[in-house]
């Protein structure tokens, strides 16, 4: 069962979400998932900010407009996405990282354990039929502009949202004989 689940996780980009919200039960269950995955020395260092209503559409036209003060030549579609994709969304979720101030564990590792918090969360909205999607662009850098961030905290990227109607595209992945080597 779990085997299928991964096998069928996708990404659903926000350009395919329909207008059923999301219940705050699911995103609370979603959550809840990423707050089970390893940590090494448990220093537990994800933390997320769900942006949901005004506050999705508050945030598109932040990205949007930043995306304008950094960029020397912004590109139109690039603006309408950054406004679009927020609002479109059933929610957002900004993915962050608390560093360790103890600094009991190397960066990479809380990386890669915040990373599998998201994992979790991508599982469990298969399992739920929500769509969902990890974006991570620069702009990320500029959102204690826009949240507050804890000290030692930064963004890591956006987890979109959204219920979608249709199938979505199945996966391919390369034999993992590949990229395996069996020493014995």
């Amino acid at each position: 069962m779990i085997f299928e689940l991964i096998q069928n996780r996708r990404s659903v980009f926000p350009a395919q979400y329909n207008d059923r919200p999301i219940e705050r039960a699911n995103i609370e269950k979603i959550l809840e998932a990423a707050n089970w995955a390893p940590t090494h020395r448990k220093t537990e260092p994800w933390r997320f900010k769900v942006f949901l209503g005004d506050k999705k559409k508050e945030l598109g036209e932040f990205l949007s407009e930043k995306y304008q003060q950094i960029d020397s030549k912004p590109k139109q579609v690039k603006i309408k996405k950054l406004l679009d994709n927020p609002v479109r969304s059933g929610a957002v979720i900004a993915i962050c990282m608390q560093r360790d101030p103890l600094e009991s564990v190397p960066e990479w590792e809380e990386l890669a354990a915040t990373a599998m918090a998201v994992q979790n969360m991508w599982l469990c909205c298969a399992e739920l039929g929500i769509g969902c999607y990890w974006s991570s662009p620069g702009l990320i850098q500029f959102m204690h502009e826009f949240v507050d961030l804890n000290e030692g905290e930064k963004c890591l990227g956006f987890f979109y949202m959204g219920y979608y109607d249709g199938e979505v595209a199945s996966g391919e992945r390369g034999p993992i004989g590949e990229k395996v080597e069996w020493l014995e």
